[in-house]
């Protein structure tokens, strides 16, 4: 059997709603926004990626870009099985004599349904998969923040991802509670650009509220180090021509308000539902944050001063997730989470 064994490759996958990333050896070999282009025509696919994201809401009609994820699960599966397996090419740029058979870790929601579940597998093994298994997303988090998750000791995992923040009490290697909504980063520019629509009769596409969000996002409307005013280009909804207008990062945090306002609310729930002893562990441990909206600036203050617990946020909390995975993936026999 040891002759084959070069011919399985492992690789740990975090096949989220906004970015793919991919654990090879280790290192983080893919890092893509989870995005295919596509020719109407025949339904092949153009570009992933970076690619199809420079692409995104341009295209003409024989083109069209889509998102196969949607809130953190599979809502197109061709496409999905189409950009993962052009992703897992992007492993090994050159051509391979031997095409290796993958064994993948892949991580889902922890509120995933069976047939949600049913389609990544599906969808995996359509890419070449020859084993796969599953972990959950806070778990996976968990472990890429550096905790141990086997102590029976409570953690407050929330990872405000692309499509869904999952909250999460993890002990004895298994999640106690769990919270999930669908209210996270697509949610933030949705608001950002409802908010311009509004205020400044301005229409701007996705791409660049993500840009806003990214630059001047915040939670707070008061922040110490405050970022610059930054200009939007987009098109004047009154005369219908093209215009700019500088936006400051407390018209963005007004904007998120209300989004945030509801992260709060689900988190406050989870703690509800925690059993006293972990919740005294959460006492003394406070909350840890991953997953891109961890990033947005003030977060974490916000969510002590309402919540009065300590939060943590990870260090290069986007990559905590997949980190996690690709831990899981070294470990496979020994986690008893993992979900063949």
């Amino acid at each position: 059997m040891g002759f084959f064994n070069f011919l399985t490759q492992e690789i740990a996958i975090d096949l989220g709603t906004a970015n793919t990333l991919i654990i090879h050896n280790d290192q983080v070999v893919v890092d893509e926004p989870s995005i295919v282009a596509i020719e109407r025509a025949s339904g092949k696919i153009v570009a992933v990626g970076k690619k199809a994201m420079m692409m995104h809401e341009k295209t003409h009609e024989y083109l069209r870009t889509i998102r196969p994820l949607r809130d953190g699960v599979i809502a197109d599966f061709n496409a999905a099985e189409g950009m993962l397996r052009e992703m897992i090419k992007l492993v090994y740029p050159k051509k391979p004599l031997f095409s290796p058979s993958w064994r993948m870790v892949i991580c889902i929601p922890s509120s995933i349904t069976e047939v949600e579940k049913r389609a990544v597998r599906d969808s995996a093994e359509q890419a070449g998969a020859k084993e796969v298994f599953l972990i959950h997303e806070p778990m996976a988090a968990a472990l890429g923040i550096g905790i141990d998750v086997e102590e029976p000791v409570g953690n407050m995992i929330i990872d405000i991802g692309g499509g869904t923040t999952g909250i999460s009490v993890i002990a004895l290697a298994g999640i106690v509670c769990d919270q999930s909504i669908r209210i996270a980063g697509d949610e933030f520019t949705a608001d950002i650009m409802e908010a311009l629509r509004r205020y400044h009769s301005l229409l701007i596409g996705e791409r660049t509220a993500e840009q806003i969000k990214i630059q001047i996002g915040s939670a707070l409307k008061e922040l110490d180090n405050p970022p610059d005013d930054v200009p939007v280009n987009g098109r004047d909804l009154v005369t219908g021509i093209p215009k700019q207008i500088m936006v400051s990062y407390q018209e963005i945090a007004e904007a998120l308000d209300k989004s945030i306002f509801k992260i709060e609310e689900a988190i406050l729930k989870a703690l509800e539902t925690t059993p006293p002893e972990l919740a005294a562990d959460i006492y003394r441990r406070g909350l840890y944050l991953t997953g891109g909206g961890a990033l947005l600036r003030g977060l974490d203050k916000r969510l002590t001063q309402k919540i009065k617990l300590p939060v943590h946020v990870a260090d290069d909390p986007l990559r905590a997730v997949v980190r996690g995975t690709g831990i899981a993936l070294k470990h496979v026999g020994k986690y008893p989470f993992l979900m063949q």
